[in-house]
């Protein structure tokens, strides 16, 4: 119907023109009608399969995850998949997996969302796949296997998108890519929507990634913009998370595909969900921590450990977790929320505690100068602990002393090598630039590692800071 209202728009113009009305009106009555596309029928789904993702499940060596979705005509979707080759014969020597569908309501149409498991491959191996309902296919992706030895890998990582997805975030998940295009996954650390029940905004979420999710694995954890209020005020995960992703439900009940672990290679990554049930995630924490044995360990979240705003410090979270973070000496904490950028050193704010049946146990205390609620003084526990934010929204930073490097008005990503007992750490600009970096080294078993600042050259970016007020002077009467 656009197509045809847009026809005529052209006809009468033409005429307009031939009846000597003045270009000006005719542009004016053009820009009048034009009508804007609908988001509703622009991401609607149809019987071709879109938000096609990929994920880690099991043994990245020998397995891996396929999401997608369609319209509610296609009832029975497959994945097929074969060793690649140099050439197109691949195809004839393919494989089919009959996927799981589920049905979701999404802006008051029904989508089928569908899922299969790639397994039993063989490792450090191409392969190529395609879904579909035996008619309408998608085009061929391909991604490789983990090898089965510990080999260097590296990971991207990006705080929260959230805002402008498709327009202002896509450029950063895109020039990631270029930057790291053999990263082994990419990791969402909350937030990639703004509205959790909004499905345009989920479908420009996976239009910024397009073909990248479809071929480098996804790992996303949800930030409070992922939950939605119930009509009791009770909050709920947006209803579209668990179709969308597929993701281990190791984690407490309840959290499923939202708290999990999993290692790739010499390195256990704890996703934990810093919106819900935090005292039961400290419990589960603790023993998968004192049962890991790999030497790296990562933990990420969405709400920092410590805020790069003062307004937004989060003291049960940091009084709940940190004291298993210090006793088990976790590498590396990654978090979002904050919309700026803020790296600590091993150096960051110690808990305040008190005698409690014979243990010392974390309480929130008054806050000092420059520190978070509930700290009192900087402890050296081994920990670095890191806010980022990739998408357009930006916050004030607060600037606290004990932060390495900080950032405002920033887009960034971060991208995490590991080879051996080295892990290095770099957050980049939107263009690419290298803005802030350091190295761990491993030392001996159970101790601290050994912090290396990586020199970069371009300054910080932060805003003018306003300068202080100023009290008038009192009026003088003659």
């Amino acid at each position: 119907m656009h197509r045809l209202f847009a026809r005529a728009v052209v006809v009468g113009l033409c005429f307009a023109a031939e009846s000597g009305y003045s270009q000006e009106a005719a542009t004016a009555v053009q820009e009048v009608i034009v009508p804007a596309v609908s988001l509703a029928e622009y991401y609607a789904p149809t019987a071709m399969p879109d938000r096609i993702i990929l994920s880690l499940v099991g043994d990245p060596s020998t397995a891996r995850g396929i999401n997608w979705r369609t319209s509610p005509d296609i009832s029975t979707a497959y994945a097929e998949f074969a060793e690649a080759q140099a050439g197109p014969l691949f195809v004839n020597s393919t494989q089919r997996v009959t996927a799981t569908t589920e049905a979701v309501q999404v802006d008051s149409v029904t989508a089928h969302f569908h899922h299969a498991n790639l397994i039993d491959l063989k490792a450090n191996t191409p392969y190529v796949y395609r879904v579909g309902d035996g008619t309408n296919w998608s085009e061929w992706f391909q991604f490789r296997t983990t090898p089965s030895e510990n080999t260097p890998f590296s990971f991207v990582y990006f705080g929260d998108a959230q805002n402008q997805i498709r327009s202002l975030w896509s450029r950063v998940i895109r020039e990631a890519y270029r930057d790291a295009p053999q990263a082994a996954f990419i990791l969402h650390a909350g937030d990639l929507i703004n509205q959790a029940e909004s499905d345009s905004e989920w479908a420009e979420w996976f239009a910024a990634g397009a073909w990248l999710n479809a071929m480098t694995p996804t790992v996303a954890l949800p930030g409070n913009h992922e939950y939605t209020k119930n009509p009791d005020d009770t909050r709920r995960l947006s209803h579209l998370w668990r179709p969308s992703f597929h993701q281990p439900t190791n984690g407490p009940a309840g959290l499923e595909e939202t708290c999990f672990t999993m290692v790739y290679h010499n390195m256990r990554l704890i996703a934990l969900n810093s919106n819900t049930q935090l005292a039961e995630q400290a419990a589960w924490l603790e023993q998968v921590l004192a049962a890991n044995q790999e030497p790296w360990v990562v933990c990420s979240f969405h709400h920092p450990v410590y805020s790069t705003g003062k307004s937004r410090d989060n003291p049960e979270l940091r009084n709940l977790w940190k004291p298993i973070f210090d006793k088990y000496k976790v590498d590396l904490v990654l978090t979002g929320h904050d919309h700026t950028y803020g790296r600590t050193g091993f150096e960051v704010p110690g808990l305040l505690t008190v005698e409690v049946g014979g243990q010392d146990v974390a309480v929130a205390d008054q806050p000092e100068v420059n520190l978070p609620t509930g700290v009192q003084a900087l402890d050296s526990a081994g920990t670095v602990y890191v806010v980022s934010v990739s998408g357009p929204k930006m916050y004030d930073h607060s600037r606290m002393e004990f932060m390495k490097r900080i950032a405002e008005d920033t887009q960034l990503y971060q991208v995490i090598s590991i080879d051996g007992n080295k892990l290095r750490f770099e957050a980049k600009t939107a263009i690419g630039e290298l803005y802030d970096a350091f190295e761990l080294h491993k030392t001996s078993p159970g101790e601290k590692n050994r912090l290396v600042e990586v020199p970069v050259t371009i300054p910080q970016n932060l805003r003018p800071t306003p300068p202080p007020a100023v009290a008038a002077e009192p009026e003088v009467k003659n």
